[in-house]
């Protein structure tokens, strides 16, 4: 018994991870670049709705893919 509630004490005193305002900022711009990818498809090249949308989705998920490779590595090395 002593023992879970030292883990719990641990997990409740820890505060949490702050995201930085970098961060923030990079993934407004990150989400804006997709809204104007969207956009430009769209309206611009004149590509179907469905189309500019999986576009828009495949871009974004393969942003992530790459921000999260990113994450990985940077936390292994610490």
């Amino acid at each position: 018994m002593t023992v879970d509630r030292e883990v719990i004490r641990e997990h409740e005193q820890s505060p949490p991870d702050e995201v930085s305002r970098a961060t923030v900022i990079a993934y407004a711009v990150a989400a804006t670049l997709l809204v104007g990818w969207f956009l430009f498809g769209w309206l611009v090249l004149r590509q179907g709705f469905v189309d500019s949308v999986g576009e828009s989705a495949g871009a974004g998920f393969a942003l992530l893919l790459v921000i999260s490779v990113i994450g990985t590595v940077r936390r292994s090395r610490r």
